[in-house]
């Protein structure tokens, strides 16, 4: 039975989605009825459960106390960070030596929803023989421990599982996050996180902090644009771009030392690396899952068995560039010819009216030819042998920003560098900023709606069809349950390979980045419009996220993971995009030739690459106190670890001086 504790606040957590019951089956129950079955076995659990009825579908809310969550979590091992700022393996016993999230609560979200999962899919028929069940006149058998969510699925009964959003913690976010304007930059990070999980959390900080430092460069861009410099002009442009690569670099170096702030003020564990991102270790949910196959294989001394992980680590590797070959050559090959077509037609039509409109067509029309160049590439990666599935993850993230990149960027490069026209250059950037981010911001706002709006008008049809008159109103959703459920669901619109809608969110970004920096000498102001449109994003995608599609499922990350090797990569293409653009110094009728300033910009280039990776060594990644806290946690750990020697060793000694009676 469920102990329901009056300090404890009730909140329905989890929902379940099964088909409407027929008019003759409809209140026909039977002891083996599977919904019945379902709810007892839930029941046991220590669950406690609401069925709703909707229109067209039938739901069950599911919400946990504390303790039922804690038995799990230390069936599970999860470990979590302790008092003595160790993290250990939860144990239910010990709960008051645990740290508590700073909302109070004993576990995170990712925590809890784990919970969840291995509740709900470890229910199993624990009888030595096949249990019969029946749902709307449909018999079939449970098999013998068999869990009883995945026969449900199998038969097309159980139709989803997601998470419900708890309408008093998403009122407080829309007040402090989603209408804030009074800080066009501020954000309850830690709110988010509590809400929402890591990856998103992290996402929204990398969003805030970018933004803040965006101020800068659209200043200096503004200066640029306004301020008559006279003679000085070619000197002007040099002199920005040293500064916005200097700014670049620093931002990123900081970003990390906010990274490794944000890790420590949440508890997650993290080890130090060098790949995307860092690499996390531990069962914490909130950090990445422990690699349990790995160390496996790094135990075995088997001489036959290395041999076949050395092979199939060769395996994957040639597979991968094989597969990096295959999206190169479709690039060149099919892409490339579409983008320079694209390009020359913009080129040879007079009137901006059609030009934006060709932008505008050629734009819709991109998303189909990336979306398949996606899916091929979610193909591709199935085969590439990785196990681990945030690399699995990264790997398909690079191949789609090549295609996104090849799509973004061609056609700005044929007007920069073949025609050399700079007036063209600034309407062709300027028009892809703004349609690309208006047309981003409708699509991505636009059709969940339009999709919410149709199922609901579905499940209304539905409802008119069976009761057929007899029903005395009008007939609409009601439930709140049944209203989540008709929203669609945070995901990649590229496809379902993808975790969640980060992908499309972090592309936006990149894809902004890129553009404002490897063409910043041809138009600075470009930085004005790109603080702008982040000042928006970030409203609309935490209504998004809090309105629009449903409560996301938590993922564990505490990076940004692959996006920070694009984004350092951008960083050096600016640098060649705009010494190339330097070189061709343009004259009064904006024209560039080639002759003068060569040898000054291939120092100039030379000075930027220095920066880019001269900075990001004198500035720390980690900052000092987090590092001192690492530390002397560490140090801690080790005296405990040398307490639970010593006693350990007492105690065998003491078994050793026994002598065994006769």
């Amino acid at each position: 039975m469920s102990v329901f504790k009056e300090d404890e606040v009730l909140v329905y957590e989890i929902a379940l989605v099964f088909p409407k019951r027929g008019d003759k089956n409809e209140g026909n129950q039977g002891f083996n009825d599977a919904i019945c079955v379902l709810v007892d076995e839930l029941k046991k659990l220590g669950l406690f459960v609401e069925e709703i009825p909707g229109l067209a579908h039938e739901f069950i809310k599911l919400a946990a106390p504390v303790e039922a969550l804690g038995k799990v979590a230390a069936d599970l091992q999860i470990r979590k960070r302790t008092n003595i700022g160790m993290d250990l393996a939860f144990e239910w016993d010990q709960v008051k030596a645990f740290v508590r999230q700073a909302d109070g609560s004993l576990f995170s979200w990712c925590e809890r929803y784990h919970c969840y999962h291995h509740l709900l899919y470890g229910i199993v028929n624990t009888s030595k023989t096949a249990v019969s069940l029946q749902y709307d006149g449909k018999n079939f058998c449970w098999e013998p421990w068999e869990p009883l969510l995945r026969r449900l699925e199998l038969e097309g009964i159980l139709k989803q599982v997601f998470p419900l959003h708890d309408e008093t913690k998403k009122k407080k976010l829309l007040k402090s996050w989603a209408f804030h304007w009074l800080d066009f930059t501020a954000q309850p990070i830690d709110d988010i996180y509590l809400y929402f999980g890591t990856k998103i959390a992290i996402y929204f900080a990398f969003l805030g902090m970018y933004t803040r430092w965006l101020l800068f460069p659209a200043a200096l861009g503004i200066i640029l644009r306004i301020v008559d410099f006279g003679s000085l002009q070619f000197l002007v442009l040099p002199v920005f771009f040293i500064c916005i690569i200097s700014w670049a670099v620093f931002f990123f170096q900081f970003w990390k030392r906010k990274n490794y702030a944000l890790l420590a003020r949440w508890k997650i564990s993290y080890t130090v690396g060098t790949g995307p991102g860092y690499k996390i270790f531990g069962m914490d949910m909130n950090s990445r899952q422990h690699p349990l196959e790995f160390e496996k294989k790094l135990e075995s001394n088997n001489v036959k068995e290395k041999e076949a992980y050395q092979r199939d680590e060769w395996l994957g590797r040639l597979k991968r560039i094989r597969n990096d070959a295959i999206v190169v050559l479709s690039i060149i090959c099919l892409q490339l010819p579409f983008e320079l077509a694209y390009a020359h037609l913009y080129e040879i039509i007079g009137s901006d009216i059609v030009k934006f409109g060709l932008t505008a067509v050629y734009l819709l029309i991109i998303q189909y030819f990336t979306r398949i160049g996606g899916k091929i590439s979610a193909d591709l990666i199935k085969n590439e042998n990785i196990e681990n599935k945030e690399y699995r993850a990264d790997s398909l993230v690079y191949k789609l920003f090549g295609l996104y990149f090849m799509q973004t960027y061609i056609g700005v490069f044929y007007h920069a560098l073949l025609h050399r026209n700079i007036l063209t250059l600034q309407k062709v950037l300027i028009q892809r900023l703004i349609v690309s981010e208006v047309f981003e911001n409708l699509l991505e706002n636009s059709l969940p709606y339009f999709k919410y709006s149709y199922k609901k008008f579905r499940a209304v049809r539905y409802k008119k069809q069976h009761d057929k008159g007899s029903s005395t109103g009008k007939v609409k959703v009601t439930s709140r349950v049944e209203k989540e459920y008709l929203k669609s669901a945070y995901a990649a619109s590229i496809g379902g390979d993808l975790e969640d809608g980060l992908f499309d969110d972090f592309l936006e970004l990149a894809l902004q980045f890129g553009m404002i920096m490897m063409f910043a000498c041809a138009f600075p102001l470009t930085f004005a419009f790109a603080v702008i449109n982040n000042i928006m994003e970030i409203r609309t995608d935490a209504l998004k996220l809090l309105v629009i599609h449903k409560r996301p499922v938590p993922r564990a990350a505490a990076t940004i993971g692959a996006w920070l090797n694009i984004f350092q990569f951008l960083i050096v293409m600016s640098i060649c995009t705009n010494c190339a653009l330097l070189v061709c110094l343009y004259d009064a009728e904006g024209k560039w030739k080639l002759e003068p300033g060569l040898a000054a910009i291939l120092a100039i280039e030379h000075i930027l690459l220095l920066i880019k990776f001269g900075f990001s060594r004198i500035i720390p990644e980690e900052p000092a106190w987090v590092r001192a806290s690492r530390v002397k946690n560490a140090t801690h750990a080790q005296d405990v670890s040398r307490e639970l020697l010593r006693s350990i060793s007492g105690g065998e000694n003491k078994m050793r001086n026994v002598e065994p009676k006769e």
